[in-house]
């Protein structure tokens, strides 16, 4: 038997921007169906937005999104903060989204693409178990855990 785990991101509106936005970091292929793709009237408000969503490269990274029906982004604001105090990482989040590269240099590409109108919680530097590990909240509110893997 053989099972795979996928993050599956929740937006109010945002899923698509997010999704090609992570696909901008990431590479790969996205794939997004809105509602109106499967059956609501395509004038009904919010038939335009992502009812599945997905990256999936290659390399192994994958995520799905979607835009959950119903709740007024503004209801969401101000939750699910992130920050470092004296040295220690402080969150009201239930989840990071961790992505491991074998090498600085590809992890480094994927944080500098991550941070771009996001803002960072732990700068990406070597650590105690890790030759890179750092923490970024990106432009969409999610909180991403990007390391290298040890050696041996």
């Amino acid at each position: 038997m053989s099972i795979t785990t996928t993050t599956h991101l929740n937006f109010q509106g945002d899923a698509r921007a997010a999704l090609e936005f992570y696909q901008s970091v990431f590479g790969g292929r996205t794939t997004i169906a809105s509602y109106s793709d499967f059956g609501m009237p395509k004038d009904a408000p919010g038939a335009d937005l992502v009812v599945f969503g997905q990256v999936e490269s290659e390399d192994g990274f994958r995520v799905m999104a979607y835009d959950s029906p119903g709740a007024p982004a503004a209801s969401l604001i101000g939750t699910g903060t992130t920050r470092r105090e004296h040295g220690t990482t402080l969150t009201e989040q239930s989840c990071f989204v961790a992505v491991r590269g074998e090498t600085l240099a590809e992890v480094e590409t994927f944080w500098d693409r991550l941070v771009v109108g996001g803002s960072v919680v732990e700068e990406l530097a070597a650590s105690a178990w890790s030759p890179g590990f750092g923490m970024v909240t990106d432009r969409f509110g999610v909180t991403w855990v990007l390391d290298v893997a040890a050696a041996g």
